[in-house]
């Protein structure tokens, strides 16, 4: 196995190394420009007796103001297309590759089938662990396998989509945090391609001549013009999974409000918009301190300026309290807490 040497940056900035843009600092980081740097990373901490944490494209955590270990900086690159049929073509990214700019070289490469997940911030390594989802589509839909760095055992690790156990915006990652890094990840893409148009928003395309390219670009104009710029207005995206309840929550919803957004699933439950719900707990817009729900989408968490993580906490405690007040429902976090 190959195992490159590592060097440490002392009391490292990490506030322009997350979208939320909270003030944070590292005892040390490292950057990950190859995998093999992986053993000597965890080698090294353990000999120093430090915690290490992994971050991708900083798009979905909250960090804390400080980190007593190693924070490793994955920015591994590279992708290609690994084979090709008249079924499907393979494709391969490193974990440090931006998202959306493999979503784009894979439209411009004349491949379709991840276009509905334009955008989506954050690196190629980190959208199995969330099981990246918009638009109707996951990843887990077009997922192949994976390459990951188990830390107990030393060793490289292929997952497949079983070994995987994607869910809902979950997958073994998120239940084993610490254990895995994940290197590359292929996708499998099919020759046939079919627009998934079953989406508010992306119907209306129906009907027309589409491409993979039409497609992605309409799900770009939708998210820009509801969910805010991390670049002008610091946010984590999505900040709450829409709540996955049962038929008698949905029930009690519905009763009152009708019209409220609802989705059923075929285990018998119901998917709600948590965003529906916080808006109309009246937290659109709503503002505590220096960070608040955005108001151009009360799904979103904004850091105004200056935030830190234990401002973004209670905020959120605010949120799931009044949400759960309102409606007797739950909400749980997307981004990670590190």
């Amino acid at each position: 196995m190959t195992h490159l040497p590592v060097s440490l940056i002392p009391d490292f900035d990490l506030s322009a190394r997350n979208t939320l843009a909270l003030r944070a600092q590292s005892r040390f980081a490292v950057e990950i420009s190859d995998a093999g740097m992986l053993a000597g990373l965890f080698e090294t901490a353990s000999n120093m007796g430090l915690p290490v944490r992994v971050l991708g494209g900083g798009s979905n955590v909250v960090l804390a103001p400080q980190f007593d270990g190693i924070t490793a900086l994955i920015s591994t690159k590279g992708k290609r297309i690994v084979s090709t049929d008249d079924e499907a073509t393979l494709i391969e990214a490193a974990a440090g590759e931006s998202w959306h700019d493999l979503v784009a070289w894979t439209v411009e490469n004349g491949l379709g089938g991840i276009e509905n997940l334009a955008l989506i911030p954050g690196t190629v390594g980190a959208a199995p662990v969330q099981n990246i989802g918009a638009y109707g589509a996951e990843l887990a839909d077009c997922f192949a396998e994976l390459t990951a760095y188990d830390c107990r055992t030393g060793a490289d690790r292929l997952f497949d989509g079983k070994d995987c156990a994607f869910a809902y915006r979950d997958s073994v990652f998120k239940h084993e945090p610490d254990r895995f890094v994940v290197t590359t990840v292929r996708l499998c893409l099919p020759k046939a391609w079919k627009p998934n148009l079953n989406f508010a928003g992306l119907s209306d395309l129906a009907g027309g001549e589409l491409t993979p390219k039409s497609v992605m670009e309409r799900v770009i104009a939708l998210r820009t013009s509801k969910l805010p710029d991390w670049r002008v207005h610091p946010n984590a995206g999505s900040f709450f999974q829409n709540p996955i309840v049962t038929l008698d929550a949905a029930q009690r919803v519905l009763a009152e409000t009708p019209t409220a957004p609802n989705y059923p699933q075929a285990d018998g439950r119901t998917k709600l918009s948590a965003g529906w719900l916080i808006e109309q707990s009246g937290l659109k817009g709503f503002r505590m301190g220096p960070v608040g729900m955005s108001d151009r989408h009360a799904l979103v968490v904004v850091n105004h300026g200056g935030g830190q993580q234990a401002d973004v906490a209670a905020l959120a405690a605010y949120v799931k309290d009044s949400v759960r007040a309102r409606f007797g429902v739950s909400l749980h976090e997307e981004p990670v807490f590190l």
